[in-house]
């Protein structure tokens, strides 16, 4: 059985059980599950190959003891050990000794986790099916990664779940844009199921990763934190699949809950790439956090401001935000001088409003900024739907290649030879003042509409209104004097 189908085997037994509803609670069930599997096939490699390692996982509560066997624990028993053993040991995991780090992600992934499952015997089921998968087969894992990936794929249509999916297809050109290579600390503030970081990765490995050295050097300089629960469980799951060693450097925590000025030169990072959440408010409080000329309930916005100040000089960042970030006033207007100011704002990439669909239909852009010189142009470029179609949608996404114009326009690492195109222009810098920093630019070799001449039409709106004036006395003539009969 291919490992495509083994999953919809999965999903199609989890469906028949009553506690499980909707694609984000099975997913999440899939993950923690997956988790326990993944974790216990690396321990087992990790005892072959260091004669002292010892999972921080009790012995009764790894997934060969209790789930390994076939003919094992079912129905009421094991949902018992399930719901009253191992989940509250698991998220009350001691955190001590040599391998605290893999202690504490494991604590981490299951802090809030649940088990919705109500059948001891569909529980079985499952497990017995992800008992067929080898995690320590290089090629099976590989395969997995990529169902696993059209697995997070499926949160778009799950509900408020899709908040936490950028499309591959953006993940991907920005981690090609921004080049990261091993080595040069990576964070991603806002890592949801981990999209920026294994885009990274497959560019690292593609491109630079030739040595075990290139490998350790890079898994070492990676940073990310998750808020939420469910796509914190998936970004580490996520990053096991794709062969992250210890992927307890994903911290289950809110970025913004830190001071600004709490993070100091020990702290500066070589790359951002991000999509922070947008269109939300954070909770009472985050935004004292901050100076305050840059106070604001605005995720956003904080965001903005904390990668400004995270970045070391030549750091380079690329992030997603909405449309209302380049146009809005006071804290925003604020927020683009100081970017503009202290980084060089080589880029804005303008999306259509349907990239998102069906999570969001606003307007999006990705900004490319580099620390240490201040902006003087600004390159905007504007992405367009394929002819072929009107819009994005969940069975017509973006891809890739429909990037791919933007990257032969980009002109190299360097940005050299850059041309004003239909699809591209620049502005500079005092333009961009003289406008209060409003970044809502758009395409000036864009033809608008030809509505006519405005004295002409004003002249035509006054005749249909006196003709629509005269038929409406014809009809109140006509109605009074049918009464009169």
């Amino acid at each position: 059985m291919s490992v495509r189908t083994l999953v919809k085997s999965i999903q199609d037994i989890m469906r028949q059980d009553s506690g499980v509803d909707g694609d984000a609670q099975r997913i999440s069930q899939l993950c923690w599950m997956f988790f326990l599997k993944i974790i216990d096939d690396q321990d087992q490699e990790l005892e072959l190959m260091q004669a002292c390692y010892q999972s921080p996982i009790p012995k009764r509560f790894r997934w060969r003891v209790w789930a390994a066997d076939p003919e094992g624990s079912t129905g009421e028993a094991l949902l018992a050990f399930i719901n009253n053993d191992l989940f509250p040991s698991l998220k009350s995991l001691r955190t001590t000794g040599q391998h605290a780090n893999r202690g504490r992600m494991v604590r981490d992934v299951f802090e809030d986790a649940n088990n919705y499952m109500k059948s001891g015997q569909l529980m079985r089921q499952v497990v017995n099916k992800i008992n067929s998968i080898d995690f320590n087969n290089l090629t099976e894992r590989q395969h997995f990664g990529d169902i696993y990936e059209q697995i997070l794929n499926d949160l778009q249509s799950a509900g408020n779940a899709g908040e936490y999916y950028t499309p591959r297809a953006v993940t991907a050109f920005m981690a090609d844009r921004i080049d990261p290579k091993p080595g040069e600390t990576l964070f991603d503030p806002a890592c949801g199921t981990g999209g920026f970081l294994t885009c990274s990765l497959r560019h690292m490995r593609a491109s630079y990763v030739k040595r075990p050295s290139d490998e350790r050097k890079m898994q070492a300089a990676l940073r990310a934190v998750e808020k939420k629960q469910l796509p914190h469980m998936l970004c580490v799951t996520n990053m096991l699949l794709h062969g992250i060693e210890d992927p307890s450097f994903v911290r289950h925590d809110n970025t913004l809950a830190k001071p600004y000025i709490g993070w100091e030169k020990k702290d500066r990072v070589d790359v951002v790439l991000t999509n922070p959440p947008f269109g939300g408010k954070e909770e009472g409080g985050i935004e004292s956090n901050f100076p305050k000329h840059f106070r604001t309930k605005e995720t956003a916005d904080l965001f903005l401001a904390l990668i400004v100040r995270l970045l070391k000089p030549g750091g380079r960042a690329a992030v997603v935000l909405p449309d209302g970030s380049l146009f809005g006033e006071g804290v925003k207007t604020r927020l683009k001088e100081h970017l503009m100011e202290e980084c060089n704002l080589h880029t804005i990439v303008r999306l259509p409003n349907s990239v998102f669909k069906p999570y969001a239909s606003i307007g999006t852009n990705l900004l490319f900024f580099e620390k240490g010189e201040p902006t003087k142009e600004v390159w905007f470029y504007e992405h367009r739907v394929p002819e072929d179609q009107k819009a994005y949608s969940m069975t017509k996404p973006i891809k890739l290649e429909h990037l791919h114009p933007c990257i032969d326009w980009w002109g190299g690492a360097a940005r050299k030879g850059r041309k004003e195109t239909d699809r591209a222009w620049k502005v500079t810098a005092e333009e961009i003042k003289s406008r209060s920093y409003n970044l809502d630019i758009k395409n000036p070799h864009t033809l608008e509409d030809d509505h006519g001449d405005p004295e002409e039409l004003l002249v035509k709106l006054s005749a249909a209104e006196a003709e629509a004036a005269g038929l409406r006395d014809q009809l109140k003539a006509m109605l009074a004097e049918a009464l009169l009969r």
